[in-house]
């Protein structure tokens, strides 16, 4: 995990979203925390992990509050399918990129909820 890599991102992500923590675990690892507000005006707190190849490997997103029961697009852990793994680049994409594809998730999800259970837009099998 390169975790001078995710303070850089961090601090960059902070010039573009209000709401972020920074938080480290037992082990040293590092992990942020965000809350993001939908055009529904639905308030959401997510986690995001860095796994130890970070950032050859994308982090993983879960939702921590509200709790979501069901939802399409998530991984056997409970984290969101906010991209799939295999259009991961760790050139292009940083924090910033990936709370931004979770606000995406998000609001297709709001969408899937008041629709009939019809995700919007392309779906891929995970």
């Amino acid at each position: 995990m390169d975790l001078m890599r995710i303070r850089r991102e961090f601090a960059e992500a902070e010039r573009t979203f209000a709401l972020l923590e920074l938080h480290s675990t037992a082990d040293g690892a590092l992990f942020v925390r965000t809350a993001l507000q939908t055009t529904n005006k639905k308030q959401y707190v997510l986690s995001i992990r860095f796994p130890d190849s970070y950032p050859n490997a994308m982090p993983n997103v879960y939702i921590d509050a509200p709790t979501i029961n069901y939802a399409p697009h998530r991984y056997d852990a409970g984290n969101i399918c906010y991209l799939h793994k295999t259009m991961w680049n760790p050139g292009l994409h940083n924090l910033t990129f990936v709370i931004a594809r979770a606000a995406k998730w998000l609001s297709k999800y709001e969408v899937w909820l008041n629709n009939g259970g019809v995700w919007p837009g392309t779906e891929f099998p995970h």
